[in-house]
C-alpha cells in the first residue's frame, strides 16, 4: 500500500543544515528517500518506490520537446538521497536550501504522494494566498470530476 501523507509541522534546520523530519513523516518515507527541488520554491521528498514511478513516467516524456529536457534535468539534477541519523533528522544541500530560500525556520507538510518542506515565511504567504482563494479553486477542480 502506498503511503499518504498529510499534515503540517514547523521546524528549524540546526547549526549545521540538518533537518528534524517528524516521525510520523519519517516512517512513511523510509529510512532513505530522495529530495529534490519541487514546484512553487518549496523542496519535495518522496518514498525511493514513489521516485521510482515517477522517474518511470518521466521517462515516458517526449525527450525531443525543449520543456521535456529542461524540467527533467532541472528535477533530477537537484535529486540527493537522504537518509535520516538516529534523532530524525536529515541534511539539506546548500543547493537545495538555497533553492527554496530556506535559512531556518521550515513548514513540512504532506501532500498525499510526498513530503513538501518549506521556508516558513514562503509556506505562510503561500498559504494564505491559497486561504483567500480556497472555495474558488475548488470550483475550478469540479471540472476534473472530484
Amino acid at each position: 500500500m502506498n503511503a499518504v501523507f498529510m499534515g503540517e509541522y514547523q521546524h528549524a534546520l540546526d547549526s549545521k543544515g540538518r533537518l528534524f523530519i517528524p516521525a510520523r513523516l519519517r516512517e512513511e518515507l523510509g529510512e532513505r528517500f530522495i529530495m529534490t527541488r519541487g514546484l512553487d520554491r518549496c523542496l519535495f521528498a518522496y518514498p525511493i518506490s514513489e521516485w521510482a514511478t515517477l522517474e518511470q513516467k518521466l521517462k515516458e516524456l517526449p525527450f525531443t520537446r525543449s520543456e521535456t529536457r529542461a524540467f527533467v534535468r532541472f528535477f533530477f539534477a537537484g535529486a540527493t538521497e537522504c537518509e535520516p541519523d538516529k534523532q530524525g533528522r536529515v541534511l539539506i544541500p546548500p543547493s537545495l536550501r538555497g533553492y527554496a530560500g530556506i535559512e531556518k525556520e521550515t513548514a513540512i507538510i504532506g501532500v498525499s504522494n510526498r513530503v513538501e518542506i518549506w521556508s516558513l515565511s514562503e509556506w505562510e504567504s503561500y498559504s494564505a494566498n491559497v486561504r483567500d482563494n480556497y472555495g474558488e479553486l475548488a470550483e475550478k477542480l469540479v471540472d476534473f470530476g472530484i
